[in-house]
């Protein structure tokens, strides 16, 4: 199933570029020339500020007013970083990092891989609503990851989106890693799998990132006790 799915991907991956290549100059946020208001660090602090809260169990809960409401309504989002996180339901997004109503720019999807669709929806947040922080965001305990690293056999739609993180689970398993070491790793290496899709695939956050108008980081986040490992 590997093989059959990396030759895929590799596919696609070529396909991708050469298409993007040709639609993304076309795209209406493409040619945005305006810097963010806020730096990638600041953003970045933010994220930190609302997490240590958030462990910290004393959350601010901050924009989650009727007010919050009508002011995105009537002035639109303007969140300052898009995050692609796995659907766990064991890692809400929002409330990890304590934020509200249009602060973060979220894209959830099994395995927090950057594919097709999420790269897109990450040109979106970072190119037309100008977030200045992509986080690719993984979790320990990931299912997905698992269930590639174990070679588990999966139906379905599930092959072609768990084949971005085959090339994660062989760097791992290269390192002579076992049991929990070995999927731990994995985790950790699809986190920067999906920072390096995110860049390689996409000439707009690649330009983006070279340019000095947002930043690419990663993290883990830990079910067992809700911390965040920054990579």
């Amino acid at each position: 199933m590997c093989d059959h799915l990396l030759t895929r991907r590799s596919l696609l991956t070529g396909m991708a570029i050469g298409v993007g290549s040709l639609i993304l100059p076309k795209l209406p946020w493409a040619s945005a020339s305006e810097q963010p208001s806020m730096s990638p660090e600041a953003a970045l602090q933010l994220l930190k500020e609302g997490h240590a809260r958030f462990l910290a169990g004393k959350p601010e809960r901050p924009n989650l007013t009727p007010q919050r409401i009508a002011e995105t309504f009537s002035k639109g989002q303007h969140p300052f970083a898009s995050i692609i996180s796995c659907s766990d339901s064991r890692v809400p997004v929002e409330h990890i990092f304590d934020r509200g109503i249009g602060d973060l720019f979220v894209i959830r999807v099994a395995g927090n891989v950057a594919d097709t669709d999420e790269i897109g929806t990450t040109e979106y947040g970072a190119g037309h609503l100008m977030t200045p922080l992509v986080l690719v965001l993984g979790h320990t305990k990931c299912g997905a990851v698992t269930a590639v690293v174990k070679g588990d056999q999966v139906g379905g739609s599930i092959p072609p989106l768990v084949d971005n993180i085959i090339p994660a689970a062989q760097r791992a398993k290269a390192k002579g890693l076992t049991g929990d070491a070995l999927i731990l790793d994995a985790i950790r290496e699809n986190v920067q799998q999906s920072m390096q899709d995110l860049l390689a695939r996409s000439h707009e956050l690649h330009h983006l990132q070279e340019s000095g108008k947002i930043k690419v980081a990663g993290a883990i986040y830990h079910v067992e006790d809700g911390a965040i490992e920054w990579l």
